[in-house]
């Protein structure tokens, strides 16, 4: 009861301050749509030298602040003590993808120069795209002391035919080359970017650990096709598609009724159920059991202040999923904005050439098993997370929180894993500590 009254306390909008140049605030604004619990407050700005003062302004209206870009952000730092948790859109995603396809048109791109934009980034997006740059000169100073240097080194370049298009992050910089006839490309960011610096803004307020609490109630419903026949009630079939979900639940750390012999329900909590799915995006269950037994599994999730909200919101959400066919999951939130369909998803699988062979070596001789790293780097590039407790990890592992610990102490000590902070406990007992991958970083888009 009193989980209820603190939950219905909770502030259901979470006010968060945007700072960018008027280019990138209309895809800002558009994508933080699908954001409803965030209320812009939004600052344009025009020349860098402004940021100082409008993050100054904006630290005391906010929850959480959101940067176009990296180079904001370091001068937002750099100058202040930044008082809320601070975020800005990478320009390593998908942005710089289109930037290099879009360069490669324009120029044929055989030498290029480079500023603010890792050397690692770019040689990563040529591989995967099967582009080739034989060029590439990379500015070695810190962007942000001197636009007049970085201007300087890619003018130079190309009047002495070492380069014939510059790659940069900042706008300004590009219209400066623009105006000396340099071809040049400004990596701006794509929705997608901007989705996945919304999502880790929204994980880190306090009014979303507040709904990590929250109660979540789902139907599962199991539906046989006319292939599958009469087949669906042998007992032994019955028995494994009833194993398979409550194992499903179990991963929750949920409870699951059966209903009937067709309709389970179950219960778990908001944190936990994002987790699981990775931000909402994919369900591990419906596909594997439709495949092997034709059937159809509608799954429907709801949340809510109470129970008896969620159970309503779950109602309305599996009505959809039925509606759709099947094989689908939806989520009625609190508000009843509707999240889905989620992805039905196999089972975690990842390519392990994506991690060289000296990572490997090193996170086996400190007992990360390449089973244990292929699913954490699913985790973190599905989620864009690279931070976790302990339970988090033990769910994400599928194996004891006794046992997370004890590997945590042996990457711990292999520089591995790090602290990142601790979470006070909301009763007597010690912090919850929260870990960092840092060598899985790159993996966020």
């Amino acid at each position: 009861m009193a989980l209820v009254k603190l939950m219905q306390q909770l502030p259901t909008e979470i006010i968060i301050g945007v700072i960018g140049p008027l280019e990138l605030l209309p895809l800002i604004l558009q994508t933080l749509k699908a954001f409803p619990s965030f209320v812009p407050e939004v600052r344009v700005y025009r020349h860098e030298a402004e940021i100082f003062q409008q993050t100054r302004e904006l630290m005391d209206q906010v929850e959480v602040l959101l940067f176009s870009g990296p180079e904001p952000y370091r001068i937002a730092k750099q100058q202040l003590k930044l008082s809320v948790p601070a975020f800005y859109v990478p320009n390593s995603g998908t942005g710089l993808y289109r930037a290099l396809f879009h360069l490669d048109y324009k120029s044929d791109m055989p030498a290029c120069t480079v500023d603010s934009i890792s050397k690692l980034a770019v040689e990563r997006v040529f591989t995967e795209l099967g582009m080739h740059g034989s060029d590439m000169f990379y500015y070695e100073g810190e962007p942000l002391l001197s636009r007049d240097e970085v201007l300087r080194f890619h003018i130079q370049h190309f009047e002495q035919g070492k380069s014939n298009a510059a790659l940069t992050g900042s706008r300004e910089i590009s219209e400066m080359l623009s105006v000396h006839g340099i071809p040049n490309e400004w990596v701006m960011p794509t929705e997608q970017d901007i989705t996945v610096s919304l999502e880790r803004a929204l994980l880190s307020t306090e009014t979303r650990r507040g709904k990590e609490a929250q109660c979540v109630i789902g139907y599962i419903s199991i539906e046989y096709t006319k292939e599958a026949g009469g087949r669906l009630f042998q007992d032994k079939d019955r028995q494994r598609i009833d194993l398979a979900v409550k194992s499903f639940v179990e991963s929750l750390n949920g409870h699951v009724s059966n209903l009937d012999e067709h309709d389970y329900l179950f219960i778990t909590t908001r944190g936990i159920f994002e987790a699981v799915t990775g931000g909402y995006k994919s369900i591990q269950l419906a596909k594997e059991i439709g495949k092997e037994y034709d059937i159809r599994m509608s799954i429907g999730a709801g949340f809510g202040s109470s129970a008896s909200d969620a159970g309503a919101n779950a109602g309305i959400a599996l009505r959809h999923a039925k509606d759709a066919g099947g094989n689908i999951c939806f989520i009625v939130r609190e508000d009843r904005s509707i999240i889905g369909p989620l992805e039905m998803a196999e089972s975690n699988e990842c390519d392990m050439s994506l991690i060289n062979n000296k990572l490997l070596k090193e996170a086996e001789a400190a007992g990360m098993s390449p089973l244990h790293l292929s699913k954490l780097v699913v985790q973190v590039a599905r989620s864009g997370r690279t931070e976790y407790s302990a339970f988090e990890l033990a769910m994400i592992l599928s194996i004891t929180v006794r046992s997370t610990h004890r590997l945590l102490s042996l990457w711990l000590d292999a520089g591995l894993v790090e602290i990142s902070h601790e979470i006070k406990a909301p009763s007597k007992g010690r912090p919850k500590q929260i870990y960092r991958f840092p060598f899985l970083q790159e993996l966020v888009r």
